[in-house]
């Protein structure tokens, strides 16, 4: 059947189509829990750096203290019993939601905690209760990770889910970065801690407003009468079968594909410890970067959102990897202007590109990531997917700090960060070169 040029639908029909997709309420959600996702990333990673160098925490303390983020990498651990049970006190929400809601109990409690017990008590208390934080986040990630893929009835829709909650996550991630230290520098780092807390409250609400994916519901209540998940063919089904059915649809590209994954965020991961504290070491003000984050840095967020997208949208998924991550090695290596060079309009030209590049870089790697996953495993299996690229990156910038401080004991501090941030956005081009030669030899069908 032919369609006539008159029966087209024009630009500006196809554009409020766009723009009413987006404020469905389903995408509405979407952000929201997105935005509740992103928010303790931070408060348990760079931001919990900035505090403490604030409080005169030594750069090799702030970087080994940052390995609480390994609990975002080993989340698949746990993920099979998300995928399987309903959340305690909060089941009659049904399986996702009610792991939402638990766990954002948890996040919000845990970042009061963090400001009522302050730097005062000592790190080591402090540093466990980041760890619950980011336990919690991590297991919130689980579960909203997991209704993102199960409520898409299409994947277009997936994608426009996708799409906000990364929207959601950066901005999010840029009121943790930005607004965050007007509060701090006003009122305190506890103040902070403990507004943050409250505002959990935002994904809260966007849980009960949430409604839970059925077609999703009907394979997991099969599988539980078939195969509960305590006796033997269960469990292995739960823990076994999700990491069995991956590797039996990729076959020998799998672990390939796994590595690429791993190594692609690297530059992002390994610098971040140390930019909040090249600020402070630098000498720009609280207030400063606050300004800048909010201005050139949301911009530039939401710019990299939209070029991911597109990227996402017109090419193969592993090309859409290598542009993104391109970008995000760009912004990485920005940074070593800045030792020589941080006069405004230099530190906002950097936070820009940066910003860009690693919007870029998360939104065409969560595409990619997914569209490898199956019903039926879908928490189990992203999570494997999300712990494979974070797992690295978590465990070496824990070494961060203790790099520029030999770095800094030869050459000096400043070109010592200069010489850092250049070999962290190095160390991501073997992703880039992986992905490339998966793209020339894996059949484009066992990534649709």
């Amino acid at each position: 059947m032919t369609v006539s040029a008159g029966s087209r639908p024009s630009s500006r029909s196809r554009w409020t189509e766009t723009v009413r997709a987006y404020t469905r309420p389903r995408t509405l959600t979407m952000l929201a829990l997105g935005f509740s996702s992103g928010l303790p990333f931070l408060l348990v990673g760079n931001t919990f750096g900035y505090w403490l160098r604030d409080a005169g925490t030594s750069l090799a303390a702030i970087g080994f203290l940052s390995w609480v983020g390994i609990a975002y990498s080993l989340k698949f651990l746990w993920a099979p019993i998300l995928d399987r049970t309903v959340a305690p006190l909060a089941g009659r929400l049904g399986r996702r939601r009610g792991w939402m809601l638990l766990a954002q109990l948890f996040v919000g409690s845990g970042l009061m905690a963090m400001g009522v017990a302050g730097t005062g008590h000592g790190l080591a208390a402090l540093g466990a209760l980041a760890l619950l934080v980011a336990f919690f986040s991590s297991t919130q990630d689980i579960a909203i990770d997991a209704w993102r893929i199960e409520i898409a009835e299409s994947s277009e829709e997936l994608g426009l889910l996708t799409s906000a909650a990364q929207l959601g996550y950066r901005v999010a991630m840029l009121t943790t970065e930005a607004l965050i230290l007007v509060v701090a520098e006003h009122l305190s780092w506890p103040v902070a801690y403990i507004v943050y807390g409250i505002a959990m409250s935002i994904g809260i609400a966007a849980t009960f407003f949430a409604r839970e994916p059925q077609r999703a519901d009907v394979v997991m209540e099969e599988k539980q009468t078939l195969t509960p998940l305590w006796s033997p063919r269960g469990f292995l089904d739960a823990v076994i079968g999700p990491f069995v059915v991956f590797f039996q649809k990729y076959g020998t590209f799998a672990l390939l594909m796994l590595l690429a994954i791993s190594l692609f965020q690297l530059p992002n991961f390994v610098m971040g410890p140390m930019t909040n504290p090249l600020y402070h070491d630098l000498g720009l003000s609280k207030d400063e970067v606050a300004a800048v984050r909010s201005t050139f840095g949301i911009a530039a967020v939401f710019l990299g959102i939209a070029a991911g997208g597109f990227v996402s949208a017109r090419l193969d998924p592993r090309l859409a990897v290598i542009v993104g991550g391109t970008m995000q090695i760009i912004g990485t290596i920005a940074y070593a202007i800045l030792p020589y060079n941080h006069d405004i309009a230099a530190f906002a030209s950097v936070m820009a590109i940066d910003n860009f590049g690693i919007a870029m870089a998360g939104v065409t790697l969560v595409a990619y990531m997914s569209n490898l996953t199956s019903l039926g495993y879908t928490a189990t299996q992203y999570a494997l997917l999300t712990s494979t690229y974070a797992w690295a990156g978590k465990i070496l910038k824990g070494f961060s700090g203790a790099i520029v401080q030999v770095l800094g004991e030869s050459h000096g501090l400043m070109t010592a960060y200069a010489i850092f941030f250049v070999g962290a956005g190095l160390i991501g081009v073997p992703a880039l070169l992986l992905f490339a030669w998966l793209n020339a030899r894996q059949p484009a069908a066992s990534t649709a």
